[in-house]
């Protein structure tokens, strides 16, 4: 877990710890694609975040009072950000849907960052935003226009996209007011961990841990990761640039496609392979122009 990284060399560290979770991140996300019950296997990596959190919470330093609202509000944006990811998955291809996600946070955090925070966007940012939004939409046609049918699962992902940029800001500012990096991963964990097993409790009733049993080894292993992956983030954003941060993240795209081809056996195609790579172009653009 990220307790042993600050000894590292702070701002050289940021790079290779993200990329890190990027991959950790990617392999996560396949691992619980590829279950077949996927309410259960996000239910079992809410289960492992609770439990992990709550070891974490009696070792950690209790976070200062001005981060709560963060907690707070993190936890609720990830609990949304699972219950659409779990329906993406039901509903899409890993290969279109992972991507999809993925690539739109960037463009949030950008925007957001622009339009809100009041940040000047250079002709380079605004490049950057461009191309990775015409690779999205490149994503959404790759094998054609989408009828009503698919409709679903790429709003699914899309708003998957929005909620990754909008726990991406709150808990880079929410962390800096934590006084404690791993006392504000603790208490997130926590709370975030034990909504979306009681959401799953409500809708299939004791019939939910009949469907668990067969899953704990993968379930539990994809928390972990998701853990993992995570936290390393959550430690960068202590130290580095959030904007740059959320894009070089994204690099989960590559990760993802190669999982899509390999594991599950999904067509890339040209056009997947020309959209993703588009907006891999948009996120080097964005993490090397700066951030806006």
């Amino acid at each position: 877990m990220p307790t042993a990284l600050p000894s590292v060399s702070g701002a050289a560290a940021v790079p290779v710890v993200v990329l890190a979770s990027a991959l950790l991140h990617a392999v996560w996300n396949g691992l619980t694609h590829g279950l077949r019950d996927k309410l259960a296997g996000f239910t079992l990596i809410s289960l492992a975040s609770a439990g992990c959190g709550a070891v974490l919470v009696c070792l950690a330093p209790v976070p200062d009072a001005a981060a709560w609202p963060y907690i707070a509000a993190s936890a609720a944006l990830q609990v949304a950000y699972q219950l659409l990811l779990l329906r993406a998955y039901q509903l899409g291809d890993f290969g279109q849907m992972y991507p999809t996600a993925r690539g739109t946070s960037p463009v949030v955090v950008a925007l957001v960052s622009t339009t809100l925070l009041g940040h000047a966007l250079p002709v380079g940012q605004a490049l950057g935003i461009g191309v990775i939004a015409c690779g999205l939409v490149g994503l959404a046609v790759a094998d054609g226009l989408p009828g009503r049918a698919h409709l679903p699962a790429l709003a699914a992902a899309l708003g998957t996209g929005v909620m990754i940029a909008s726990y991406t800001l709150v808990d880079g500012t929410g962390v800096r007011a934590a006084g404690s990096v791993i006392g504000y991963i603790a208490w997130l964990f926590l709370c975030q961990g034990l909504v979306l097993p009681l959401i799953a409790w409500a809708r299939r009733g004791p019939a939910l841990l009949t469907a668990l049993r067969p899953l704990y080894g993968r379930g539990l292993a994809g928390g972990l990761l998701s853990l993992l992956a995570y936290g390393l983030v959550v430690w960068a954003q202590s130290r580095g640039d959030l904007s740059t941060i959320a894009a070089l993240r994204e690099t989960s795209i590559v990760f993802g496609a190669l999982i899509g081809a390999v594991v599950f056996r999904e067509r890339l195609g040209h056009r997947r392979i020309a959209a993703s790579v588009a907006v891999l172009a948009g996120i080097a653009i964005l993490q090397f122009t700066g951030s806006p």
